[in-house]
């Protein structure tokens, strides 16, 4: 899972506000995205292929989430990492649109946690829109998991981590966490070694040119 970007403008003609809501359901899911924008997305790839084919590939994997979450049995908020547009690809009536709030990726995860719990949700999962490996079933399983196990853990071939779920939110595995690192997920792990955790199947994320070169869903873009 990536780091993302800290949220800033505040334009009110192009950019909607966050808006409170009732569960609807136990279970939620936390969707963090970065806002798509040329030469701030997928920098690291770019560095090989170009911004303008990075911007594309992440429209794709982004598309690709929304295909896998739209129709889970759950509620669903998409955590922006700049504003809210108004109109995006990210349909209102299936998604709830909130800013991610925080100085560092775990702070903003943290936060986002406890909005959703202080709300009442007993099941909250994240993941990113870094993934193309990961299915609506994937989801679904961790849900399923955490109704025996306190946490669930879907490790990234990188050291970090597509997936996290939780049944109540434990602070330290959002702390003194070098984020972007192959560290991620050992260090996490250490924090609820005491604790119930399923881990699902590794998956690769998408960051770097060789994370893609031979899938063959994007040598369109290459």
């Amino acid at each position: 899972m990536g780091l993302f970007s800290q949220n800033t403008a505040n334009d009110k003609n192009e950019k909607a506000k966050s808006v409170s809501h009732f569960p609807t359901s136990k279970k939620a899911i936390i969707i963090f995205t970065r806002n798509p924008e040329l030469g701030k997305v997928k920098t690291r790839l770019a560095a090989t292929i170009g911004d303008e084919k990075a911007l594309k590939i992440y429209k794709l994997l982004i598309t690709h989430t929304i295909k896998i979450t739209q129709n889970i049995t759950a509620d669903k908020y998409v955590f922006y990492s700049e504003n809210i547009p108004v109109n995006d690809d990210w349909d209102s009536s299936v998604f709830r649109k909130k800013l991610q709030k925080g100085n560092d990726l775990g702070m903003r995860m943290k936060n986002a946690f406890q909005e959703l719990f202080s709300m009442g949700y007993e099941k909250v999962l994240i993941v990113g829109t870094d993934m193309y490996e990961i299915t609506q079933q994937d989801i679904e399983d961790a849900f399923i998991q955490l109704k025996g196990n306190n946490f669930v853990l879907g490790p990234a071939k990188d050291g970090g981590y597509y997936l996290f779920g939780m049944k109540e939110i434990n602070n330290s595995v959002f702390e003194n966490k070098k984020w972007g690192t192959q560290t991620v997920l050992q260090d996490t792990l250490k924090d609820i070694q005491n604790e119930n955790v399923v881990l699902l199947p590794k998956k690769n994320d998408i960051d770097r040119y060789e994370d893609i070169k031979d899938v063959e869903d994007f040598k369109a873009y290459l």
